[in-house]
């Protein structure tokens, strides 16, 4: 199975109008990407997945070719995104696959909706608590793009008509090899972020960083109940040699099983898609729907 041989979808959940793929049959399994990405981030892994499983990945709230509200990025409002999106598709329970932004999604949803979820992968993402509470100067330098994209209405004045430019850095300095992405693969990005509202959209979903750590912080006592895997780059500056994740999702999850790959960034996903497939196999192995 080819990318192309996704079906596009579009829908109404939570007064949203979000885009969606699907692909194969099978019990539903649910990627949601990060940023600065869209569905197109499974490309690896839907092919795959789509042999054994209902795959579903959608354009998260502002990004993509889902719509891009002035307000709901909150992760809480995210959730419920994709919540109504899980019930109108007839799903009860899914297991679900976050990368970075998704990944926050993936953690709020285990915890708001925990019957919702049998199985939790999060890729490459510390918590947006964990950040802001340890923040100095090593922190902020390294995570520059947390404190810019919340500056209002500046990003989007630089980088609009230069986001080819933009994208390339974050993609190059990101990967372990700043090479991994081809020309074609840059282009599909920059289409994306280069249509009205998709900068703003993208970075909304930062903009709401303060809601975010307010909900972590009231629920932080509430570890997530589903079994879970934590899979990170370990060459990634700020990402596994900047941060401990067995210890900062020990303290997230009540069942985390640890994956980290040796030369690779940010992007396992896109980096390492062989492996990356082989460990979700394993792990979501055990979920059969229901």
């Amino acid at each position: 199975m080819s990318p192309l041989s996704v079906t596009h979808h579009t829908t109404h959940v939570n007064n949203l109008k979000m885009h969606y793929v699907e692909a194969g049959s099978g019990p539903p399994v649910f990627l949601l990407h990060g940023f600065p990405e869209t569905w197109y981030a499974w490309r690896k892994q839907i092919p795959a997945l789509a042999e054994r499983y209902r795959v579903v990945a959608p354009d998260l709230r502002g990004y993509g070719e889902t719509e891009k509200p002035p307000s709901g990025y909150d992760k809480r409002t995210m959730a419920k995104d994709i919540y109504e999106l899980m019930r109108q598709l007839g799903y009860e329970t899914v297991a679900m696959v976050g990368h970075d932004r998704g990944a926050r999604l993936a953690t709020r949803f285990a915890k708001d909706y925990p019957a919702a979820v049998n199985r939790l992968v999060v890729m490459d993402n510390i918590p947006t608590r964990t950040i802001f509470e340890r923040m100095n100067a090593e922190v902020a330098r390294g995570h520059w793009f947390f404190i810019f994209n919340n500056v209002p209405d500046l990003p989007e004045a630089l980088i609009a008509g230069r986001e080819e430019i933009w994208l390339r850095f974050i993609f190059s300095s990101w990967c372990y090899n700043p090479e991994l992405f081809t020309p074609e693969e840059i282009a599909v990005y920059v289409h994306a972020y280069s249509k009205p509202g998709s900068l703003r959209g993208a970075f909304n979903d930062y903009r709401a960083g303060r809601e975010d750590v307010a909900q972590d912080e009231a629920d932080k006592d509430h570890l997530i109940e589903c079994p879970t895997l934590v899979l990170w780059g370990e060459d990634f500056e700020i990402g596994g040699k900047m941060w401990n994740f067995r210890k900062i999702w020990h303290e997230m999850a009540k069942n985390p099983e640890f994956v980290s790959l040796p030369q690779c960034g940010h992007l396992p996903h896109e980096e390492k898609p062989e492996r990356v497939n082989e460990e979700l196999f394993r792990f979501l192995g055990p979920w059969h729907g229901k």
